[in-house]
């Protein structure tokens, strides 16, 4: 019984631990890996500390989710030092040769967008990309309500992106299109101003309460390669479509509505969404080799689970 409850004290410290830490890290001045470490352990810690229920699962992803955001806000903690080291240049060279000489952000906008105005059409667009932040723990949740036998597979595909992508964010920063814009990359005597509409249009739908809100979810502008919004998306239609035809026709046409949005809003490159997309794949591809690792880790984590619970 000492051992079990040592067991489960470490377990539950190991959460308030990971759920403070973040919170803490500016005030007590962590250091970054410091944070990271034990934010990654709550849900580790969870695990160990209840049984496995629907609770359980959703406490777990998150936990994920609460290390994640740590680990894409924390590069932008410093945004002088960020900005010193964020790429420009490369996505729109890139960009400019899948567009034959103009990227197809400029293309699209200078094709259907009418300045000073946000059309019909466009509103749907920002919506798209709005509604983002559900769609992957959406379907996660979709998941272990209608096929729970799926849902521990599921919930690594779609959480091995978001930390896959963050990794990459910490590496090599990279700056989205209307960053560039306001840089001046754009400005050549001729080519027009990359508008942001997303801003445009929050400011007229949200009124009082856009500036609030942009600032709570803007926590790191200078990641956008790859573009997580479109690989996590790709994921979650890929995920929908083993639960059935029709989960799967929704998820894809979403995530092709989305990459659309991206790229005319201005907030991604078309590279971007490639390597969002090459990053979905290669999660998939790898988890055929690495499954036999993950059930030998997750039997680990029940064995200890149970030790602590006193069976």
């Amino acid at each position: 019984m000492r051992k079990a409850s040592l067991i489960r004290a470490i377990a539950l410290g190991s959460v308030a631990a990971g759920v403070a830490a973040p919170l803490l890290r500016r005030r007590v001045k962590l250091p970054p890996l410091v944070t990271l470490a034990t934010a990654a352990a709550a849900p580790v810690g969870l695990s160990v500390a209840f049984p496995r229920s629907r609770k359980r699962d959703i406490g777990v992803c998150a936990l994920q989710m609460w290390a994640y955001m740590a680990a894409y806000e924390i590069p932008n903690d410093d945004h002088e030092a960020l900005e010193a080291r964020v790429h420009i240049d490369y996505p729109l060279r890139v960009d400019r040769v899948l567009g034959f000489g103009s990227t197809p952000t400029h293309r699209l906008q200078g094709l259907f967008a009418h300045p000073g105005e946000i059309q019909g059409y466009e509103k749907v667009f920002v919506w798209a990309h709005w509604v983002w932040f559900l769609v992957p723990h959406s379907t996660a949740l979709y998941v272990l309500l209608r096929r729970r036998e799926q849902f521990a597979e599921a919930a690594v595909l779609t959480y091995a992106v978001f930390d896959l992508g963050a990794a990459v964010y910490w590496l090599l920063p990279t700056a989205p299109p209307w960053y560039a814009a306001e840089q001046g990359r754009f400005d050549d005597g001729h080519t027009p101003r990359v508008r942001r509409m997303m801003i445009e249009y929050g400011s007229q739908f949200w009124k009082h309460r856009w500036g609030p809100l942009y600032s709570s979810l803007a926590g790191n502008p200078l990641a956008a390669m790859p573009s997580l919004h479109f690989a996590t998306s790709v994921m979650a239609a890929r995920i929908l479509g083993r639960t059935g035809r029709l989960p799967g026709a929704i998820g894809w046409t979403y995530a092709g509505t989305l990459g659309l949005s991206l790229v005319y809003l201005g907030e991604h490159y078309v590279i971007d969404l490639l390597a969002g997309a090459a990053l979905a794949e290669g999660v998939v591809l790898a988890s055929g080799p690495l499954k036999s690792t993950a059930v030998s880790l997750a039997a680990g984590l029940e064995r200890l689970q149970r030790l602590g619970a006193g069976a």
